[in-house]
């Protein structure tokens, strides 16, 4: 018997839905990872069988495959740890095979069967709403997953409450969706004295959403304004909070795990690489123009970032 339950691999901010299949079959004792999985993914043999162990199971002695489909998709990131385990314990019938499969899980374990959060929860959320699927993912993560709506969320601190929970013996509470107290405040253009012209155009720009290049002498006041832009610009709507924080949440940044309504502002230092920028790299992720998406960009000393002379 193969059992299966869904995850998800990450390019770039897009959600590409993993097939997690295990099958226990007689031979040589062995256990085997496969669907092009990289260092992370394949480490995860020990830390599921460490988890496994604290919660008094041991694997049988016989052959354990693990294939990730598709298998031509790379597959990064230690969040595949929890549903190879929950797939593993759906094959050795501890788990309802049946009811495992209607979900999709993501989390990192711990030696000692805790869960520990992971990157990309909000948007893996969201992938399993559209697929009218359950989602199950670390308990800290819980208030992001919870903003998907339509689904049930089981956010367990620990793989054994996991258990415990679909034996029946004991209940998650499901998370609540909550938003970010936005303690961060930002410049005040009341500050500023003078240079009326120059708060005219800020104003402009913020209302119609336009780009604006400063130009003049050092001392001139172009950083000090361009520094409180992002505290005249209107509060995020549900749509625009959605976007950031699905982003935010590919990228790692997504503070408290809560979504915030404050408009982002992202200020690189004019040594920042160019992949830092744009984004890209090894495993594909946002740079600061994307995670200054519906806010505030601000490149200091325009002509001395090496991508843009």
């Amino acid at each position: 018997m193969v059992a299966r339950i869904a995850s998800v691999a990450f390019s770039g901010v897009d959600v590409k839905e993993v097939d997690v299949q295990v099958r226990i079959a007689n031979g040589l004792p062995a256990f085997a990872i496969v669907g092009l999985a990289d260092k992370a993914v394949a480490e995860s043999r020990e830390r599921v069988r460490a988890a496994l162990e604290s919660m008094g199971l041991s694997l049988p002695p016989k052959r354990i495959t693990v294939n990730l489909a598709p298998a031509d998709l790379l597959k990064e990131g230690s969040h595949f740890d929890l549903p190879i385990a929950l797939a593993l314990l759906a094959a050795m019938d501890v788990l309802p095979p049946d009811e495992i499969a209607g979900y999709l899980a993501l989390g990192e374990l711990s030696l000692d069967g805790s869960l520990s959060p992971v990157a990309g929860v909000l948007p893996a959320a969201i992938a399993a709403a559209a697929k009218a699927r359950g989602f199950i993912c670390p308990a800290a993560c819980g208030p992001e997953a919870a903003w998907a709506d339509g689904i049930t969320v089981l956010a367990p601190e620990n793989l054994l409450a996991l258990v415990n929970h679909f034996k029946g013996s004991q209940v998650l509470t499901p998370p609540r969706a909550e938003l970010a107290e936005d303690a961060e405040r930002y410049p005040d253009l009341a500050d500023v004295k003078g240079q009326e012209t120059a708060k005219r155009a800020l104003e402009i720009a913020a209302a119609g959403g336009h780009n604006l290049l400063m130009v003049g002498p050092p001392g001139a006041g172009k950083s000090l304004l361009a520094q409180r832009l992002a505290g005249i610009l209107p509060p995020l709507d549900a749509r625009e909070a959605l976007a950031i924080s699905m982003i935010q949440s590919v990228a790692g940044e997504l503070k408290g795990k809560r979504l915030s309504r404050a408009r982002p502002f992202r200020s690189p230092h004019h040594s920042a690489s160019l992949p830092s920028l744009v984004g890209g790299g090894g495993k594909a992720r946002p740079g600061e123009v994307s995670l200054a998406h519906h806010g505030v960009l601000f490149l200091d000393e325009l002509p001395e970032f090496s991508g843009i002379r």
